[in-house]
């Protein structure tokens, strides 16, 4: 399995990736959980992208999915300003609690969330790669 899809670097796009993931993860039968898990980390590094990647224009996002054995890779890729999202310092998340302020967890959740996290600047691109390890107690109707 390998597939690729670009969107334009929009918050309304993010529905075309939850329905690209969506549809290529369908054959993997995973269990809702580890579904979730990777939906959740994809989208919210997605969304950072949109937010914070362009700030004077409009891009794109490129994603690629793939699995080798029982291990999926995403490799995401924007030509956005430089980021290395292993760079971001873990929130303090009894300050955001107490300030009500909503925001900061998203590339935190997807680092703990996921099994790899790798990220090169190449060709002017950040590209992320994260990956997930899909054990038996990952796939629906496993015990």
């Amino acid at each position: 399995m390998e597939k690729y899809l670009t969107v334009k670097s929009e918050l309304i796009e993010i529905e075309k990736i939850r329905r690209f993931l969506e549809q290529t993860l369908k054959d993997l039968r995973l269990s809702e959980e580890a579904y979730y898990l990777i939906e959740l980390s994809l989208l919210e590094i997605c969304i950072n992208i949109v937010r914070y990647a362009y700030p004077e224009k409009k891009g794109v996002i490129s994603l690629k999915i793939w699995n080798h054995g029982n291990v999926i890779f995403f490799e995401i890729k924007d030509r956005g300003i430089p980021f290395d999202p292993r760079s971001a310092r873990a929130p303090d998340i009894q300050e955001i609690i107490k300030e009500g302020r909503k925001g900061g967890l998203g590339i935190f959740l997807s680092r703990q969330l996921m099994n790899g996290f790798e990220y090169r600047r190449e060709d002017n691109q950040n590209i992320l790669t994260m990956n997930k390890r899909i054990e038996d107690s990952n796939i629906a109707g496993s015990v």
